[in-house]
């Protein structure tokens, strides 16, 4: 019996005779693969090989599958490769060797564009349900909240209530009356410069008091606050909800929609009227500026024009808007945060998706005000 592992390769014109000896097992693997490398020339050259197993005396998974290279890199390109002489005993492994690693390829037919947009299209149908589903879920416990703090005041948290005033409100004065300054001054330089060619600069003044204060004060002002207090909120309660915050509120007994987020809606709901309107009176004195130093207006002559202009039934449509779009955005804020997973880009994810669908609804409901108030005459 041997007891070190051969392998006698036999040319024959295209045909090539391997003949295995002696242990072929894991305890001789550095001999065996480099028996394995040395007839690699004559696997390449031969288009029919016969791997003779007469003369193996033991076999292990790690002889089997050395063997079992050899036939499958004799087996390509159309070649064939054959084991002869293998013992009852050895059978059984070659066997399971050889269904190792073979993978079928099924050939995959071109998707159908029309099936793979009406694949879109039904996920996306199922992912506007589940949205809208999750929001109005989260407009009832806010409703119920409310409804449960009017019963009980004291159940109210005042503290919370005033100190997101001040984050959300108070400080958010100066970048709001700086963005819609620059906004009316700009609205203001573009009617100058383009209505001065038909002698109407006085229409200028018209354009910037209505659509200030009918659309673009509070348009503006809500996209602000979207982006400014909206992502705050969800990655606030994001973290809260990772570090298992809002679990622990739910095991003390504490509703986490009267504890979070009533106080964070409300003050939003507060907050962005009074943010609206200082928005409308800082865009409405940009576009004077634009007019005493661009257009050749005095500011008594801009007063009178806009006091013409405009009626308290603009600063009306103006203001109604805005606790609807804060409470549009209170509630997509904080339901995308409670929506988050364990990880930070899970986080990071819904902070992203929740100022999207803000500002996305903050626009669809400012152009379903326009069209309510045009058909009341508003």
């Amino acid at each position: 019996m041997n007891h070190e592992p051969l392998l006698l390769a036999t040319p024959s014109g295209d045909a090539l005779n391997l003949r295995p000896e002696g242990p072929w097992t894991a305890a001789n693997v550095v001999a065996l693969e480099t028996l394995s490398r040395s007839v690699g020339a004559d696997l390449d050259r031969s288009r029919v090989v016969t791997l003779d197993m007469s003369g193996v005396s033991a076999l292990d998974t790690l002889g089997a599958w050395v063997l079992e290279k050899l036939s499958r890199r004799a087996a390509t390109s159309g070649r064939s490769a054959e084991f002869v002489g293998v013992a009852d005993h050895f059978s059984g492994l070659l066997d399971e060797v050889r269904q190792v690693n073979r993978h079928t390829r099924v050939p995959v037919a071109a998707p159908n564009p029309v099936l793979a947009r009406l694949g879109d299209l039904g996920k996306a149908t199922a992912g506007a349900r589940e949205d809208i589903t999750i929001f109005l879920q989260m407009l009832g416990a806010l409703f119920m909240a409310v409804i449960g703090a009017l019963r009980r005041p004291r159940s109210l948290r005042l503290t919370s209530l005033i100190y997101q005033l001040y984050r959300i409100g108070w400080q958010a004065i100066p970048i709001v009356a700086l963005i819609t300054f620059l906004i009316g001054a700009i609205i203001a330089q573009q009617g100058f410069f383009h209505f001065r060619r038909f002698g109407a600069e006085s229409y200028t003044v018209d354009m910037v008091g209505i659509l200030v204060l009918r659309e673009l004060g509070v348009l503006i002002v809500a996209i602000m606050v979207a982006g400014r207090s909206g992502s705050a909120y969800t990655a606030e309660l994001g973290s809260m909800k990772m570090r298992e915050e809002i679990d622990a509120l739910s095991t003390m007994g504490l509703d986490p929609v009267d504890v979070l987020i009533l106080p964070r809606v409300a003050a939003l709901v507060i907050a962005l009227p009074i943010l609206t309107f200082i928005g409308s009176i800082a865009a409405l004195y940009g576009g004077g500026l634009v007019a005493q130093f661009y257009g050749d207006m005095g500011p008594a002559i801009y007063i009178a024009r806009l006091r013409e202009a405009i009626s308290v039934t603009h600063f009306e449509v103006g203001i109604l808007k805005a606790p609807f779009m804060a409470l549009v955005i209170g509630i997509v804020a904080c339901s995308e945060g409670l929506r988050v997973k364990g990880s930070a880009e899970s986080l990071g994810r819904q902070t992203t998706t929740s100022v999207v669908k803000s500002i996305f609804l903050v626009i669809v409901l400012d152009g379903l005000f326009a069209i309510f108030f045009a058909s009341i005459g508003m």
